[in-house]
């Protein structure tokens, strides 16, 4: 069945990378396994999609063929697709029966995919693959500004640091597997509607290797992983964005004889006392004395670089900006954002007898 991944992320198709990106971040944190009313099952379906439009190849791939894509010209005989394209023979499932026959449809889905994939099986089709998981942490506005590193403890399911992920004893012999007899792979036969067709699926005692370990590694119990507690170190970019997510490839669940999953760390970032972020600028507030503002002067200010001394115009009005190149979020190596500060003009609550007599020569004067 063909899948349309604009639709599960929630975009057009003609969304930029940017907005697949953002949509792939708000339904990953909105269903992932760990919240309150996640969704494995659609957090699933998010990251497939996500990995399929946020490349441009496989994209332009998608748009053309559809999910299917990866199928095409590979299809029955090299004539390309199958003519089954888009249908569904998942409903078949469970048994047909009459009084001459009794036919096993199984997963029609699964015998078709071998039949017009030159037999290969599943196995093939498709390599194992760990879980994805994923964390979350929190840093100081700051680190979110110039970047940093941290290192966590995760507790997943971890290669065997015995074996080395083999599931054998060390220095022990292997030896072919009895169950596929080394083929890697075991030949099944179902009868159906269409008469008695073969398939292959991956033999599941050596994973489709043909051999199995004399002995067994007595850590891990010969499955070549197990669930331990894991460190793990993270370079946070600078720059990065409240509830932005990093994707460690190969950092998630591991699995035997495949590939491990991914690993997706969301990123919180603390609110500053005083800067707020709008795109790549700080903007703050800076509160002036009227005298200061009539008549101008200097201001310290402490920057995240550092302090910094601001000349303050005369005649300034309220909430004029003033900014300062480069005091921004970094942008690349050699470019930063800018500070953008806001003056406030604070007025007096309560005017001693001079100031009164003083602002009322003012006022005489027309200021």
């Amino acid at each position: 069945m063909n899948k349309d991944y604009y639709d599960i992320l929630g975009v057009n198709k003609n969304a930029s990378k940017d907005d697949i990106k953002k949509a792939f971040y708000k339904l990953a944190h909105k269903y992932h396994p760990d919240k309150k009313e996640g969704n494995e099952a659609k957090f699933k379906q998010v990251n497939e999609a996500y990995q399929v439009l946020s490349d441009d190849s496989k994209r332009s791939k998608y748009d053309q063929f559809g999910s299917g894509f990866e199928n095409v010209q590979q299809g029955y005989g090299g004539h390309g697709q199958s003519g089954f394209e888009g249908f569904d023979f998942s409903n078949f499932s469970g048994g047909f029966q009459n009084s001459n026959a009794d036919f096993d449809f199984g997963n029609l889905n699964d015998i078709f995919s071998d039949f017009f994939t030159g037999g290969t099986g599943r196995g093939r089709a498709q390599a194992r693959r760990g879980r994805d998981i994923s964390t979350e942490i929190q840093i100081s506005f700051s680190e979110s500004v110039f970047g940093t590193s941290r290192k966590i403890l995760i507790t997943k399911t971890s290669n065997c640091n015995i074996c080395n992920g083999s599931g054998a004893k060390l220095n022990t012999k292997m030896e072919i597997c009895k169950y596929c007899n080394g083929q890697g792979k075991i030949r099944e036969a179902k009868r159906t509607i269409l008469g008695t067709i073969s398939s292959t699926k991956i033999c599941e005692e050596c994973l489709g290797s043909g051999e199995v370990p004399k002995e067994k590694c007595e850590t891990c119990k010969g499955k070549g992983v197990l669930r331990k507690e894991v460190e793990v170190s993270i370079n946070i970019p600078a720059g990065i964005r409240d509830g932005e997510m990093i994707r460690m490839a190969g950092g998630g669940e591991a699995v035997s004889k495949g590939t491990a999953g991914d690993l997706y760390i969301k990123i919180n970032v603390a609110s500053h006392a005083v800067f707020k972020r709008e795109g790549n600028d700080l903007v703050m507030n800076l509160d002036l004395k009227l005298s200061d503002a009539l008549l101008g002067t200097e201001y310290p200010i402490q920057t995240l670089d550092g302090q910094i001394s601001v000349k303050i115009p005369e005649g300034v009005s309220i909430n004029e900006i003033l900014r300062v190149k480069g005091k921004g979020i970094p942008i690349s190596k050699n470019k930063r954002g800018d500070l953008l500060i806001k003056l406030k003009i604070k007025l007096p609550g309560k005017l001693s007898r001079k100031s009164r007599e003083l602002i009322e020569q003012l006022k005489k004067e027309g200021i």
